[in-house]
């Protein structure tokens, strides 16, 4: 005769689950934050010094593949999500390292896969599948994924919290169109964007608004309705600290 769980006893199991996950997340949000105080700065990545050592980062990556986030838990997911794909960029060049550009590696986004909360998937997966297309409404997602080079917005040396996840997106996302390097302003009557926004042009432009409104909600120093926008070529090299 099989033995059967009782009802009790099951639903002990699934809370104890749960419990244990939630540590998980808890666990890798502490020591992402870490990670990258002791390894991030101004932006810039020290990868060779990772390279010398790279425990803690490997670490990181085989925790977050027994992290399983609900996406109805929106907050937790994002900032799960978020941090995964930055310590997964990292690794990808850590891996190679030396090199100049993530796109030495062939198929550095879109090919190699990789096994993180309970998938089986590719940066660009994580990207495009599990954020932005099950949060179609934040276009902030593109100041806080870095994909390793120069023309990225600058990792930050912190994790991203559910507790503090949308403040942060927001810093990011005035920090970067409040750069004159990420925003180039030429005269009043031009303006060259990173082709950021032209790659994800739809991302920026909901809600019958311009893109040089979405730019706008962010700016302190307003770019003129009618300015002509261009886009200037992205730049891939490598984010290591000089």
């Amino acid at each position: 005769m099989k033995n059967k769980l009782s009802y009790p006893v099951l639903i002990l199991l699934i809370v104890s689950a749960q419990g244990v996950t939630a540590q998980g997340l808890k666990d890798f949000f502490a020591n992402t934050d870490s990670f990258l105080k002791s390894t991030v700065t101004n932006g810039r990545v020290n990868y060779a010094e990772i390279k010398n050592n790279p425990e803690t980062l490997f670490s990181l990556a085989t925790a977050a593949k027994d992290i399983r986030v609900e996406k109805a838990d929106a907050s937790n997911y994002q900032a799960f999500w978020i941090n995964t794909y930055n310590i997964l960029v990292i690794k990808g060049i850590v891996k190679n390292y030396p090199l100049k550009s993530p796109l030495d590696v062939p198929g550095f986004f879109d090919k190699i896969k990789h096994d993180v909360g309970g998938e089986h998937i590719t940066l660009n997966d994580i990207e495009n599948k599990l954020l932005r297309a099950n949060f179609p409404q934040e276009p902030r997602f593109h100041f806080v994924l870095v994909c390793a080079g120069l023309g990225c917005p600058p990792i930050i040396n912190s994790a991203y919290v559910p507790s503090s996840l949308d403040a942060q997106l927001e810093k990011q996302t005035v920090t970067a169109l409040n750069d004159n390097n990420f925003i180039r302003v030429i005269n009043k009557k031009k303006v060259q964007v990173s082709q950021i926004f032209e790659w994800y042009t739809q991302d920026f432009k909901q809600n019958g608004a311009s893109l040089v409104d979405f730019i706008n909600t962010y700016r302190t120093e307003k770019i003129p309705v009618g300015t002509r926008v261009s886009y200037y070529p992205y730049d891939w090299t490598l984010n290591a600290v000089k």
